[in-house]
């Protein structure tokens, strides 16, 4: 039996909230290792796929797109605004 199939035979066994745990695992893991790798021609091609599909989605979904400085008012407000440095 292979790693995949025994795996598998595993997951199958499991409860439906232990099956969701592993897979949340199985996530965090390849998430970790995707970030850990450094962009390629093919990856960064991949990612401006991805994100020109995600605009297309929420253009076409009618939601307003943020300007260059509702996007910088909202970053700086989910860090807690912005602050003067400590002199």
């Amino acid at each position: 039996m292979s790693a995949e199939q025994e795996l598998l035979s595993n997951w199958r066994s499991l409860p439906p909230d232990k099956q969701e745990e592993v897979l949340d695992f199985v996530k965090f893991i390849h998430a970790k290792m995707v970030k850990t790798q450094p962009l390629t021609p093919a990856n960064k091609s991949q990612l401006g796929k991805r994100l020109r599909q995600i605009r297309a989605e929420i253009v076409s979904s009618g939601e307003h797109l943020l300007t260059q400085d509702e996007l910088e008012k909202e970053i700086a407000n989910r860090r807690g605004g912005l602050q003067e440095p400590d002199t």
